[in-house]
C-alpha cells in the first residue's frame, strides 16, 4: 500500500464497482497505525474523529476523482469520498490512494461498507482478527471481508 497520490493522474474504471479500480485507489495506511498501537488509536471511542480530514479536502478531492472515474452523474452528493482502508482500521486520512468517491445508489454502499469496517474494528480490538488480515480482506474486496475472516 502506498501513501502517494496516484490517483490523481490515473484514469479509473467503473468495472469494478461497487469497488474502486485498485490501480487509483489501492488503499493505505496511516504509519501511526499498527497491531501494537491499536489499543491508543483505534480502540480508543472517537479516536478516527482525530484523524479524518476535512470537507473541504475530500469534497475538493471528491470532484476530481469524479471526473477521472468518468462518472455521468456529477453530483458530489451521490457520492461518498470513502477511505479504501477505513480510519476504523488505520487508513490513511488524506492519502489519495486511500480515497475514492463511492457511489450511494446501487445494491452495494458506503451505508453497507459501513456496517463491514464496524464490524471488522470490533474483530480487531476484541482480539479476533489481527489488524493486518482485517485491512487485507476490507482492501481485496469490502464485501466479501467478513466472510472471509469468518464473521458474517
Amino acid at each position: 500500500m502506498g501513501t502517494g497520490y496516484a490517483a490523481q493522474s490515473a484514469t479509473c474504471s467503473q468495472a469494478y464497482l461497487p469497488l474502486p479500480d485498485p490501480s487509483c485507489t489501492p488503499g493505505a495506511y496511516n504509519p501511526d497505525v499498527t497491531q501494537s498501537t491499536i489499543d491508543s488509536t483505534i480502540c480508543v471511542s472517537g479516536w478516527t474523529a482525530t484523524v479524518r480530514p476535512s470537507t473541504s479536502y475530500t469534497n475538493a478531492l471528491k470532484i476530481k476523482q469524479i471526473a477521472q472515474y468518468s462518472y455521468s452523474d456529477t453530483s458530489t452528493a451521490d457520492y461518498e469520498e470513502d477511505h479504501q482502508v477505513p480510519l476504523e482500521l488505520g487508513g490513511s486520512p488524506k492519502a489519495a490512494a486511500n480515497l475514492w468517491p463511492e457511489p450511494r445508489y446501487g445494491t452495494k454502499t458506503a451505508g453497507n461498507k459501513d456496517a463491514v469496517e464496524n464490524k471488522l474494528k470490533k474483530a480487531v480490538c476484541n482480539d479476533t482478527v489481527t489488524l493486518s488480515a482485517a485491512r487485507k480482506a476490507i482492501a481485496t474486496n469490502w464485501t466479501t471481508a467478513l466472510a472471509k475472516l469468518g464473521l458474517s
